[in-house]
């Protein structure tokens, strides 16, 4: 009975504490959750206190708008694009921090020493991701700039004059420009995330693999990333959420914004633009819908192609 009581006591102490944060998280985040599916049943407008129930209207038209199409198909080509490209690169730095230097000696075992200056590069790949994306944004619009841009000034110094475009008002190119940047601004923060799972990973394992005749790129493939599978699997799922959040900086870095034809129009700038430039709150609302759902089911498959057994050491 005494051991009852103290469970008992112990789980309203808990619950006292985790009450407020639920309150407050089912006020500030579950309620406008639950209020945007009631809203993409009407036709508000954002700025009235009418709202005609329409049902599924505005999914009805949804389907049938052929730019809402178009967003998706670039915010699909940023979903594969970004977490591939990010992950391989994200990887390659890493390993080159950890184990991409030479040298024999008491401290560089069976030459698994990493590059001079590890900790510097580090902190170089990384800069981008303490800049705020509106910064990133204006910055390379300087350097994509057609006539005086940091970009095509390189090109005409190494002689491929022939080159140069005009990155962000070609629709051939616009959505590559933005991919770009995109890797650029996120690389760096993967590359410390791997590099400290590899630097987890105790060194006798490494020794132990060269000692046996794996080289580098065996070791690297049959080794390394199944014992730092967890944190490229962490790295996958943001990169798939932020690959279909691509909104500020399309927003601020293409012309329209939307680009050219609307080749760099976006899911999230399409319900920006409909919300609070047509004031169409109802329709805004249905693509938000639509937008959770296709997050919440990319992330469910995201999880479910990465799972695999874990390897412990």
């Amino acid at each position: 009975m005494e051991g009852g009581r103290v469970r008992y006591g112990k789980y309203r102490f808990i619950l006292s504490f985790l009450a407020l944060p639920f309150v407050l998280y089912a006020i500030f985040v579950l309620s406008p959750y639950a209020q945007a599916f009631y809203i993409a049943l009407t036709d508000w407008q954002g700025f009235t206190s009418r709202a005609n129930f329409v049902g599924l209207a505005n999914f009805v038209r949804l389907v049938q708008d052929p730019i809402f199409w178009i967003a998706l198909k670039n915010n699909l080509f940023l979903l594969i694009s970004i977490p591939i490209i990010v992950i391989v690169l994200a990887l390659f730095f890493s390993s080159m921090i950890n184990f991409g230097g030479s040298g024999r000696g008491r401290k560089h075992r069976a030459g698994i020493r990493g590059v001079a200056g590890g900790r510097f590069y580090q902190v170089v790949y990384f800069f981008p991701s303490v800049l705020s994306v509106t910064v990133i944004a204006v910055l390379w619009q300087f350097i994509y700039e057609p006539k005086n841009g940091l970009l095509n000034g390189f090109l005409s110094a190494i002689g491929l004059s022939g080159a140069k475009q005009v990155w962000l008002g070609d629709s051939k190119t616009a959505l590559a420009a933005v991919l770009g940047v995109s890797v650029w601004a996120s690389v760096g923060f993967y590359v410390v995330l791997f590099t400290a799972a590899m630097g987890s990973v105790p060194r006798e394992l490494y020794e132990s693999c060269l000692l046996d005749g794996a080289n580098r790129m065996q070791t690297f493939v049959h080794m390394t990333i199944p014992l730092i599978w967890d944190a490229i699997q962490v790295a996958l799922v943001h990169l798939v959420i932020g690959a279909l959040d691509t909104f500020a900086l399309v927003q601020i870095l293409t012309v329209g914004p939307g680009g050219p034809d609307n080749s760099t129009e976006v899911v999230a700038l399409y319900l920006f633009d409909n919300a609070f430039t047509y004031s169409k709150f109802g329709y805004a609302s249905a693509i938000g819908v639509a937008m959770f759902v296709l997050t919440l089911l990319l992330t469910v498959i995201a999880f479910r192609l990465s799972r695999r057994e874990r390897v412990e050491y």
